[in-house]
């Protein structure tokens, strides 16, 4: 039986530790605890942080794990850093295990930026009501911005500094496209901003927004750490993790 840590709560994590479970393997998933009622992956759960680096190396050499799976949301670049420093440091093997980003296709009207600030400075531009969901901790990002509207949808609500002319909707995807058309439609929404998370669940707002015709502030991914694999899906991490033995 080897252990592996997954670290993240997502629905990739979810899956992997999923199927590891049932094939007898140890498997521990380290949520960082910002949603208030997570959905629990299978097998043994850690909730909280490792205190940086050099925590994270002596979790993994205390707790014997053989290889780290960091199945974090593309934009938890912190964690992922981390996660690349303990592996080389302990040796243990890493993998990333990354969704794919959204795909461009035609009648899109996005307009890529590399970071938060960057789309607040870009938004004024292109619309007075906004529909934000980049995550109910990147709302700080925006609150300076006080002619502009914003709808900010999350799971949890989001802590100040707000903008000032700001509400939230509390909800979590999978949506619909039916259902993001009437949402933009209702509350009149010139401008939608996101990040490049990937994933089904919440892509049908850009196919809303692309038969709307509105256009897109959409926050880039930061790179993943030189150096470490990546994989697109769960098959992929559990062909690496079978050739470890």
């Amino acid at each position: 039986m080897r252990h592996v840590l997954v670290l993240g709560g997502t629905t990739e994590g979810r899956a992997l530790a999923a199927g590891l479970v049932p094939a007898g393997h140890r498997v521990t998933s380290s949520l960082a605890g910002r949603v208030a009622r997570p959905g629990l992956p299978a097998g043994e759960v850690r909730i909280g942080g490792f205190g940086g680096p050099a925590g994270l190396a002596d979790w993994l050499r205390a707790e014997d794990v053989d290889a780290v799976v960091d199945a974090t949301h593309p934009f938890a670049a912190g964690i992922s850093r981390n996660a690349a420093l303990a592996a080389a440091d302990t040796g243990v093997p890493l993998l990333v295990l990354r969704r794919p980003g959204f795909t461009r296709v035609d009648g899109d009207r996005w307009l890529p930026v590399p970071s938060l600030a960057a789309a607040a400075d870009l938004l004024p531009r292109h619309g007075e009501r906004v529909f934000l969901t980049t995550g109910r901790q990147s709302v700080a990002a925006f609150a300076h911005l006080d002619r502009v509207h914003f709808v900010a949808r999350s799971v949890d609500p989001p802590e100040p500094p707000l903008p000032p002319s700001f509400e939230v909707l509390l909800d979590r995807g999978p949506f619909t496209v039916e259902g993001e058309e009437a949402l933009l439609r209702r509350h009149r929404i010139d401008v939608v901003v996101t990040k490049d998370s990937g994933g089904a669940a919440t892509a049908a707002k850009l196919t809303a927004a692309r038969e709307l015709r509105l256009p897109v502030i959409i926050v880039e991914r930061p790179p993943v750490p030189e150096g470490v694999p990546v994989v697109p899906d769960v098959p992929g991490a559990l062909r690496w993790l079978e050739q470890l033995r």
